[in-house]
């Protein structure tokens, strides 16, 4: 269900706005929507992040070296 809100930004911040998302082929509106998904959702991004980088700090990573031309060898 979609809600209404209501902001207060100077006229022409506003005008700015809706001719950017007019050269995007968009709307002010769905910019605005898609912001605030995006902001709302950046603290479960944050935790899935965290989560990711706690399991590859366990990874071993101690086997052989490489020299850059194995590295960059083509099979």
């Amino acid at each position: 269900m979609l809600k209404n809100i209501t902001f207060s930004v100077e006229e022409e911040v506003i005008a700015k706005a809706r001719e950017a998302a007019k050269n995007q082929n968009t709307t002010l509106n769905e910019l605005v929507r898609e912001w605030i998904g995006q902001y709302a959702g950046r603290q479960e991004r944050r935790q899935a992040l965290e989560k990711m980088f706690d399991k590859l700090k366990d990874l071993d990573l101690s086997g052989p070296k490489l020299t850059r031309e194995e590295m960059n060898e083509r099979r």
